[in-house]
């Protein structure tokens, strides 16, 4: 009986300890142009794919790094990803990704260059 308590207690110690371990990182996520918050970018885990999140609205996000993880990936489209380290209050400001597209068309059976397409073409 005595070896059974010290046993529950040898474990319930070092799930304690285990669930203490985790860091959890808070912040906001901004465009640099602006300012504004940008909603919708995804912040990952380094290292541990199943972990991520997705920021709300206002560009805010909440994430329990796992034992052992200290590193996230935060990525936007139309923005340059950034990996940092996590904390809590973190404000983290992605900078616009300026790559110009040449023009591209979409058609039925996959995409062609404006000056390739020999047909008409209309604005949608």
């Amino acid at each position: 009986m005595k070896q059974r308590l010290t046993t529950l207690l040898a474990c319930l110690l070092l799930l304690a300890g285990g669930a203490m371990a985790q860091t959890t990182v808070t912040g906001t996520v901004v465009a640099q142009d602006d300012g504004q918050p940008l909603a919708g970018a995804a912040i990952r885990v380094v290292g541990n794919n199943s972990v991520g999140t997705v920021t709300d609205v206002d560009g805010k996000f909440a994430l329990t790094l796992p034992a052992g993880y200290t590193k996230i990936n935060v990525t936007y489209v139309g923005m340059l990803p950034q990996e940092l380290t996590g904390r809590a209050n973190m404000k983290i400001v992605l900078v616009s990704n300026q790559e110009d597209l040449d023009e591209v068309m979409v058609v039925a059976f996959g995409t062609a260059k404006k000056s390739a397409y020999t047909g008409s073409a209309t604005v949608i």
